[in-house]
């Protein structure tokens, strides 16, 4: 598995190494785990509902947060400073060719890492994601969204590290109405920082995925 660290990347050039990690995969290459951090920006998925943005497209702009339309699943959600996006650039087709099962599994990584930081991830159908009890009430502190082309994976999850949540409020994540966001670090009550959590998250990807 090759390893892949951008650092704090514009959304848009992100997404153009996740193009030309997609063609190295889908023509043999190996699997590619990119990493990076972006700067505020709420990515709209092939579901998006118009009616999950809170704020008119000026008044994101006034909050320097951008908007950008993707291909990926699933609806709204943002993107900042402080959170952990992961894009498994996978060959799906090595990993059991199953969308279902592929979704399933990278729920498993962040429980998996999560499980290193002494936190407790669970799953929350019908929705996809990892969420943290915090008293009583279920959190998202992970967001998943996909796209799979030739049997390649593209987009992935965007972890909730030290993140300011505040955004969040202004839009309706993912579409789910009735549960609030989290981090790992208002959950710890500990700052843990992206580069603190890339560790646990790239060596929960080796066990969850193993070279076949």
């Amino acid at each position: 598995m090759k390893i892949v660290d951008l650092g704090r990347m514009e959304y848009r050039a992100a997404w153009e190494a996740q193009i030309q990690a997609h063609a190295e995969v889908a023509g043999g290459g190996e699997d590619t785990l990119i990493l990076v951090e972006h700067p505020p920006v709420l990515t709209l998925g092939a579901s998006f509902h118009e009616e999950n943005l809170l704020l008119s497209m000026d008044q994101y702009q006034e909050h320097g947060i951008q908007v950008v339309r993707t291909d990926r699943g699933g609806d709204v959600t943002y993107h900042g400073p402080g959170q952990l996006v992961i894009y498994p650039v996978f060959d799906v087709a090595r990993h059991g060719r199953d969308l279902h099962h592929w979704l399933r599994q990278l729920e498993e990584t962040v429980i998996a890492a999560l499980r290193s930081f002494g936190l407790s991830g669970q799953r929350h159908p019908p929705h996809t994601g990892v969420w943290i009890d915090a008293e009583g009430e279920l959190k998202k502190v992970a967001a998943i969204g996909i796209k799979v082309k030739r049997w390649v994976s593209l987009h992935g999850i965007a972890v909730n590290c030290d993140n300011d949540l505040g955004p969040f409020s202004l839009i309706v994540p993912c579409g789910i109405h009735d549960h609030g966001v989290t981090s790992i670090s208002e959950a710890l009550r500990i700052s843990i920082r992206p580069d603190e959590a890339k560790a646990p998250f790239v060596q929960a990807f080796r066990e969850t995925f193993p070279t076949p």
